[in-house]
């Protein structure tokens, strides 16, 4: 068996995992629970799913909330982001900086995300550290060749 792919998902990707559950993104959820990948998360990543998590438009309750994070965070590694940060580069919407962040960090071999700004800085990224970008669609690609 091999080693589990270390990937950075950006909040829309694991919300999409966890409230939504069909499609790419299921394939996603069921990934991380049969340890094909392992999520990376840090403090901010997690305190953002938290934050999203407790929109109203999604109507969950606080014990349906922790029951998500309880389908996520066993499966997740928790990378330390150094202070100052590791450079990345420059992106539109500051919130997806500390997902670059920490895909350098964590050395992760993919970011996945439907963010159109981090999607649009790909190649920039990817140049700079080694990691793609890719969108779900085509990460589930990769996941099912």
């Amino acid at each position: 068996m091999s080693a589990p792919v270390r990937v950075v998902l950006d909040t829309n990707v694991v919300l999409s995992a966890l409230v939504f559950r069909g499609g790419a993104a299921g394939l996603v959820r069921h990934a991380w629970q049969s340890g094909v990948i392992v999520p990376l998360v840090s403090a901010f990543t997690v305190q953002e799913l938290v934050r999203v998590l407790a929109y109203p438009k999604f109507r969950l309750s606080k014990a349906e909330q922790e029951e998500l994070l309880a389908d996520f965070l066993p499966y997740a590694q928790t990378v330390r982001i150094a202070q100052p940060p590791p450079v990345v580069p420059e992106c539109r919407d500051a919130m997806d900086l500390p997902f670059m962040q920490l895909a350098v960090a964590g050395q992760a071999q993919v970011l996945v995300s439907g963010d159109r700004d981090l999607l649009a800085i790909a190649a920039e990224f990817e140049q700079a550290s080694t990691c793609p970008i890719l969108s779900l669609d085509v990460f589930c690609q990769s996941l099912n060749p």
